[in-house]
């Protein structure tokens, strides 16, 4: 896909950043000139293997072939991938080598190919999912995002897509704007959760002997094959924001979509800032808004359960399969 990266509005901040330049950052001092996301055009990826730590639907027995993009259009305070959100490690990769790599993982048996923070490297992504397939990628594709992103580079994706798995992390614009420098999230991520459950339509599973289920039919050894979970990771003290969340996506989608309600947020050092952040959820936060969405109704849905608030979810970004 032909992009001009000298002039990037890939995603919502619109930073208009000239990502094609070549600079050498170490101990000059300088900014990074690559805009929000810290990446240049050059494919950045920090890690491609299995994962067994997604919805059950997602990542099934044999798990989700996971590639981790380095970089972060959004970059939230909590990040709980912080080591390559920032950019502190990766390797850089060709369209061709990331093609290679979406089929090593099918030879893995992997359920799915699994784009993790993948927003900035869209049109690459394109082109190696383009050439994947062409050479005999099969299973389906996966977007995993923050939902900080653009319409218009959503719809460059349609019919590429099986899988949405977006997180929403906030209805307030003040949390938003203090956690993660975003006071306009929920107008863009609201619009782009749209566009997502527009391209993949009603939720459809399927079984290890290849029969196809509806949503209505799922079973918990079911994987799913096209469809929207969105995700919300309840933050300490952020319960009635949480609510909002939920609400909100159940009000607007119902059973269109399943709703993935964690509890696995695990304060890091680099929240030291915001000492409110600095604990992990209680039993009883998060207990609370799981009632709370069944008295709303809903029923597709993931939780979580207790103590999974660990550093064991996030993987060691080694570049391995890179």
């Amino acid at each position: 896909m032909e992009y001009d990266f000298s002039d990037c509005t890939l995603c919502p901040r619109n930073c208009h950043a000239d990502r094609t330049a070549s600079v050498s950052l170490s101990g000059s001092g300088q900014e990074n000139p690559y805009g929000f996301c810290g990446q240049s055009s050059l494919i950045t990826a920090a890690r491609a293997s299995l994962h067994m730590w997604e919805e059950p639907c997602i990542s099934g027995n044999s798990g989700s072939g996971t590639v981790f993009f380095s970089g972060c259009n959004l970059g939230c305070v909590f990040c709980q991938n912080f080591e390559i959100a920032h950019g502190n490690c990766g390797k850089n990769i060709s369209t061709e080598r990331l093609s290679d790599i979406f089929l090593e993982l099918q030879e893995r048996r992997a359920n799915n190919i699994n784009l993790v923070t993948p927003t900035h490297f869209v049109p690459q992504i394109i082109d190696a999912l383009t050439l994947a397939k062409r050479n005999g990628l099969r299973i389906p594709i996966v977007y995993n995002t923050s939902s900080y992103e653009s319409v218009g580079t959503l719809r460059s994706l349609d019919g590429l897509i099986d899988i949405y798995l977006p997180d929403f992390k906030y209805v307030s614009s003040s949390l938003s704007n203090k956690y993660s420098h975003a006071p306009d999230y929920f107008e863009k991520a609201s619009l782009a959760v749209e566009e997502m459950v527009r391209q993949t339509g009603e939720p459809l599973f399927y079984t290890e002997t290849g029969n196809t289920l509806s949503a209505d039919e799922y079973d918990d050894k079911a994987l799913l094959g096209r469809g929207t979970i969105v995700r919300h990771l309840l933050l300490p003290g952020c319960l009635e924001d949480a609510k909002a969340v939920v609400k909100y996506l159940y009000r607007t989608y119902g059973n269109r979509i399943f709703i993935s309600m964690m509890n696995q947020y695990t304060p890091l050092r680099h929240v030291s800032g915001y000492p409110e952040l600095n604990r992990k959820v209680t039993s009883k936060e998060y207990n609370e808004l799981i009632d709370y969405a069944v008295s709303l109704g809903v029923e597709n849905g993931f939780i979580q359960e207790e103590d999974t608030a660990a550093e064991s979810f996030i993987p060691d970004f080694n570049c391995e399969g890179i």
